[in-house]
């Protein structure tokens, strides 16, 4: 457990205590952006073999069981994580990596709803899983995305604004973190159409397929069925 601990720890400090603060911008001045990138990149692989060998092999202690019917509530919720991601990855987003988004450009679709869609999806998937095994292996495991989608959003966010201001200062004021917020507050609309078919279409066929794969990919079935 305390090797899953570290891990958890190195995967949230790459990200949210690299990637999210001026070490950033220091270690880009001296290697470049595209050699921070390939470093990043190639680091972020090495926790993630590393987390997910901590996490099989760690001993853990189940703290609840969900029963059936709160399964089947997960798979569900389980489908929003899909079309968000889908949706994220289907249009230019302005907190995405490379979005090379221009001052004074409108958001549409997904950024409507929120300007994080990606992270969300995240989030929602380290929930569900967390709520579904019950066990504490897992509670480190899926808690150390959540907390690096979580806390990665303002993390974003802050970065954007002192990079690109003006780009920020209309994306703060159309914009939200929380889903539906801008729209809520009236400072943006719902506009479904500019989503458009893909996103809700292919997410739905993915997550299908994982609902049906699951058991064969990782061993665990997602619904137990009455036999």
């Amino acid at each position: 457990m305390a090797l899953l601990v570290l891990a958890g720890l190195l995967w949230i400090g790459l990200h949210v205590g690299v990637a999210g603060t001026r070490l950033r911008g220091s270690l880009v001045a001296r290697i470049g952006e595209r050699g921070f990138r390939v470093g990043f990149s190639l680091l972020s692989l090495g926790v993630i073999v590393l987390l997910v060998g901590a996490w099989r092999s760690a001993d853990t202690m189940p703290l609840w069981f969900a029963p059936g019917w709160l399964r089947w509530l997960l798979a569900l919720a389980m489908l929003p994580a899909f079309v968000l991601f889908v949706a994220s990855v289907a249009r230019a987003n302005p907190t995405a990596v490379g979005g090379g988004w221009q001052a004074g450009r409108e958001v549409r679709g997904i950024q409507r709803i929120t300007r994080h869609p990606m992270l969300w999806s995240f989030a929602l998937w380290a929930a569900i899983h967390m709520i579904g095994n019950g066990d504490t292996a897992s509670l480190v495991f899926f808690g150390t995305f959540l907390v690096t989608a979580l806390v990665g959003m303002p993390s974003i966010d802050t970065k954007l604004a002192r990079r690109a201001p003006e780009v920020w200062t209309g994306l703060a004021a159309t914009t939200s973190i929380l889903p539906f917020g801008a729209i809520a507050a009236g400072r943006n609309r719902l506009d479904w159409r500019e989503i458009g078919w893909v996103p809700p279409v292919v997410g739905l066929l993915a997550w299908a397929a994982l609902l049906h794969l699951h058991p064969h990919l990782f061993g665990v079935p997602v619904l137990l069925l009455p036999s």
